[in-house]
């Protein structure tokens, strides 16, 4: 098969691969996959966990070709866990301590045009649902998941809450979009990026603004950093009202940003967010499905063969679009 292969830092080689070979695992045609932010940082050499050579991509949406569900169109939870542990029992699956995801090894990822997952963690999609669509289910479950933990925390309904988003990608819209879906009456989005702000202004009901040129908004009950910089950690310290809540997606960089006297003093609430539980990523399929989270006609299509191209481009800020997503 054809796949798109990580060799090196920055390095990206479109070449013949092994096919995976499915034993008790659907064997799954890839149609549609995204590119994430985890794939740019393994890119330029930044993920010890991502070694090269390795085939990237988890964000996938395809056609069952062999095992269970032959003949179905699915997408695809890359979270793969034990189903024993306590976490697991707990619905904390995505904490599972033995939990895999594709594009990491010992699992290849979905560049390719070809994937093996287990039966479990896949979605059918239904009629009328495009796969480029479908392939969105795994950044837009990112927000889900981080939208459901601020339920919990914050003092007031999702639909009584002043929001600011920080960075307007997959993640970060996808989570604006949530909030819209639950009602939430202001949300702000942060994005440097020209381009992009003109597409996400059109995406929903939101205040899309340039925090390098105009001000943020006044302190809000709610900030989801889908970058994860210092720069934007110290922008969620600064903007998050006493008592609010800061919820933290993005892993952009390690270190440093939070205003920690600040946050202790005024008790506001920080909680890292990774991926989604299974609940999650089937929770945010079907309200796509439904059409809760708008047409979802954002993203950019290019075809696998050109994918150094597009991660070259989005590294650049050539790329306007919250998500470029590959077709093999």
């Amino acid at each position: 098969m054809k796949a798109l292969v990580y060799t090196g830092p920055e390095t990206l080689d479109y070449r013949e691969a092994p096919e995976p070979r499915p034993g008790g695992d659907a064997l799954i045609r890839v149609a549609h996959v995204g590119i994430c932010g985890s794939d740019m940082h393994a890119w330029a050499g930044h993920d010890e966990r991502r070694p090269a050579p390795l085939i990237l991509g988890h964000e996938v949406a395809g056609t069952v070709v062999e095992g269970p569900g032959a003949g179905s169109r699915v997408t695809v939870n890359p979270l793969v866990t034990c189903g024993a542990c306590e976490d697991c029992r707990s619905g904390r699956d995505n904490l599972c301590g033995s939990r895999q995801i594709i594009s990491m090894p010992p699992r290849e990822g979905a560049f390719a045009e070809m994937l093996a997952m287990p039966p479990g963690n896949l979605i059918p999609i239904p009629d009328g649902v495009p796969t480029e669509k479908a392939a969105l289910t795994e950044p837009l479950a990112c927000g889900w998941h981080a939208v459901r933990l601020a339920q919990r925390a914050l003092d007031r309904p999702i639909g009584e809450a002043r929001c600011l988003v920080i960075g307007g990608g997959a993640v970060g819209l996808g989570a604006a979009l949530v909030l819209g879906a639950l009602g939430a009456p202001e949300i702000h989005i942060a994005e440097t990026n020209p381009a992009r702000r003109a597409i996400v202004s059109r995406t929903g009901d939101f205040r899309v603004y340039d925090p390098m040129a105009e001000e943020g908004p006044d302190p809000v009950d709610l900030v989801i950093d889908a970058a994860g910089f210092e720069a934007t950690r110290a922008a969620a310290s600064a903007a998050v009202r006493p008592g609010g809540a800061i919820l933290h997606i993005g892993l952009g960089s390690g270190a440093g940003g939070l205003d920690i006297r600040r946050m202790t003093l005024q008790e506001i609430t920080f909680i890292g967010t990774y991926t989604y539980n299974a609940a999650d990523f089937r929770d945010t399929a079907a309200a796509m499905f439904a059409g809760r989270l708008g047409p979802l006609d954002w993203p950019e299509i290019r075809p696998l063969a050109e994918g150094a191209r597009a991660f070259a481009d989005i590294r650049a800020g050539r790329a306007a679009a919250p998500k470029i997503i590959l077709m093999p």
